[in-house]
């Protein structure tokens, strides 16, 4: 159970490697706005996730692709994303990787 577990959670953290912010060139898991994975034993997920900025332009697009794409997710049955704004994003959350592709490192 818990190697299906952990592929399952590799396919969903590939999925959200997918969906980028629209204002910085980023994926949002890179960027460190996916704050906590939860997956159940009937492989139901909950994803908590922040925005760059609660006024985001897509604040209230974001759950629902985000959603589609972690369904996508061969073995992920349903999907909960959870809009969280404490504690605040900030670029400390931000992968080494998307630090050198942004060019801050």
């Amino acid at each position: 159970m818990e190697n299906q577990v952990k592929m399952l959670e590799s396919g969903i953290i590939n999925a959200l490697k997918q969906v980028y912010d629209p204002e910085i060139p980023v994926n949002i898991y890179d960027l460190g706005l996916v704050y906590e994975i939860n997956i159940d034993n009937k492989s139901n997920v909950l994803i908590r996730m922040t925005l760059t900025a609660p006024n985001c332009p897509v604040a209230e697009d974001m759950p629902g692709i985000v959603r589609d794409a972690v369904k996508m997710v061969d073995g992920v049955k349903d999907v909960v994303v959870e809009l969280v704004f404490d504690p605040p994003w900030d670029q400390e959350r931000i992968s080494q990787a998307a630090l050198l592709d942004l060019g801050l490192l």
